[in-house]
């Protein structure tokens, strides 16, 4: 459930089990969130950041500014908020952060930002946020024994990186292969071969 503020708490006494963003949570309520075992999925500025990139496609449309400058002012700070929000979260022992984009038109391909942002900005452990988005997300999703590790019977997809994103998280963009269903498939100058 999408939920901000009150409705974060609210949300959790409620049976919801995973809240999109909850910006403005207290503290109080993460702690509420551990207990009830509520997962959240905080974004770390990333799905602000692409209103902000995409303006020209959002001004005018519902819920958004008339003008692209309109929907700069507006994001803006809810990009430094997201952010700030995530640190907080982070440092609550116990509490399911899995990752998401929010499946915003805009977003695509851009995982590897929100991976950064979260590492970089917001004080995420590196490999707390590449589980968050394997097999944490496929425990909140209740198909952990399908997907979100490598173990026998498990379907995986795999990447290799050129470098270790425990010690630079940026490592997360220079992706070198994608192993998919057993076949690696790897960039090549004139496309992709396998």
């Amino acid at each position: 459930m999408h939920a901000f503020r009150d409705t974060v708490p609210a949300a959790t006494l409620a049976g919801c089990t995973q809240i999109e963003h909850g910006v403005g949570a207290t503290d109080d309520d993460l702690k509420l969130m551990v207990e009830k075992g509520t997962y959240i999925d905080p974004q770390a500025g990333t799905l602000f950041e692409n209103y902000i990139l995409n303006k020209a496609r959002y001004a005018g449309t519902p819920y958004f500014a008339k003008t692209e400058e309109g929907v700069v002012e507006d994001y803006k700070p809810a990009i430094q908020m997201s952010k700030e929000f995530l640190w907080r979260a982070a440092k609550v022992n116990g509490l399911k952060i899995v990752f998401g984009s929010d499946a915003l038109a805009g977003l695509h391909g851009r995982n590897a930002e929100e991976f950064i942002n979260r590492v970089r900005d917001c004080g995420m452990d590196p490999m707390a946020a590449l589980v968050s988005a394997n097999s944490l997300a496929a425990e909140a999703m209740g198909i952990a024994g399908q997907i979100g590790s490598i173990a026998p019977g498990l379907q995986a997809d795999i990447i290799a990186l050129d470098g270790d994103p425990l010690k630079d998280i940026t490592a997360v963009r220079r992706v070198v292969f994608v192993m998919k269903g057993g076949v690696v498939y790897k960039h090549a100058a004139r496309g992709v071969t396998s």
